[in-house]
């Protein structure tokens, strides 16, 4: 790497060829990349879910949060309503954006799909 030395306006300044400075922020980058990704495999590591591009690709289309969690953990209707206890049609209600459902509602569905409720809520 060819480097020279300049001093502009008292302050000493580095000038290096462009195709160095290039490589240099693609090496800055890598390195960001790879601790980004070991920074991930440690929160992995201690628990933190992972979700299928897939599932994060029908959420971002706006699809219903709740419905979409509900078949992530492989539930029917039928079960969540039942650990909820609430009723199925009630549920599928709140799936299909025909009701809203209770707050304390939504905290029974969180729990019971072991996210927050701010996972599962619809976007306003």
């Amino acid at each position: 790497m060819t480097v020279q030395i300049v001093e502009i306006a008292g302050q000493k300044m580095a000038m290096l060829p462009v195709a160095d400075y290039e490589r240099l922020l693609d090496l800055a980058e890598e390195k960001a990349d790879v601790l980004a990704a070991m920074q991930a495999e440690q929160r992995r590591r201690e628990g933190e879910e992972y979700l299928p591009a897939q599932m994060v690709d029908r959420l971002l289309a706006g699809e219903s949060a709740l419905k979409i969690w509900r078949k992530h953990r492989r539930m029917t209707l039928e079960r969540l309503s039942e650990a909820v206890g609430a009723r199925k049609s009630l549920l599928s209600e709140i799936e299909n954006g025909k009701r809203r459902g209770a707050p304390l509602l939504w905290r029974k569905l969180a729990e019971a799909l072991s996210v927050s409720a701010d996972d599962i809520l619809p976007v306003a």
